[in-house]
């Protein structure tokens, strides 16, 4: 009896892991979340989320910036969602949709090093990962609107 399971697993391509900066913004996601949810310290929650992932040093490095700057400037990125999601009040939005959007819009900020078509495309595939049902096409809009409006410069050619 041959089975084909073996050799159709060996062919089917495995997805590439996860880069420092993908891991760092997964991480980041959950100590927002966590701080936005349960209104935990963040420096705590990034400390106890990674040890248990056994995060590198970079990657907690990395999702470190993003919370404090996130934390640091959450009155003018809430406004930013507020402006460009105009049919969801903010605590209406999933906790999970918003802070994917903050973020992303921390990443979007002036004189960041992130691209914005990264900084979109990294939210969408969080969003896709981690949100609903309709998570990604919710995040893309809104991203690709503040974009558009607040850095017009910038904005995605797709």
């Amino acid at each position: 009896m041959n089975d084909p399971a073996p050799a159709q697993a060996a062919t089917r391509p495995q997805k590439p892991a996860p880069t420092r900066q993908r891991r760092g913004r997964i991480l980041a996601l959950q100590v927002l979340f966590e701080a936005d949810v349960a209104g935990h310290g963040w420096e705590q929650a990034l400390r106890a989320h990674a040890e248990a992932v056994h995060a590198p040093k970079a990657v907690a490095a990395f999702a470190e910036e993003r919370v404090a700057g996130v934390l640091e400037a959450m009155a003018d990125i809430d406004e930013v969602i507020r402006r460009h999601a105009t049919a969801w009040p903010l605590d209406q939005v999933s906790a999970v949709d918003r802070n994917i959007l903050r973020i992303a819009l921390y990443e979007l900020r002036p004189g960041s090093p992130t691209p914005p078509k990264v900084a979109i495309n990294e939210a969408v595939e969080l969003a896709k990962e981690f949100g609903g049902e309709g998570s990604s096409r919710f995040v893309n809009g809104v991203l690709g609107a503040a974009v558009g409006d607040e850095h017009p410069q910038q904005a995605p050619t797709a």
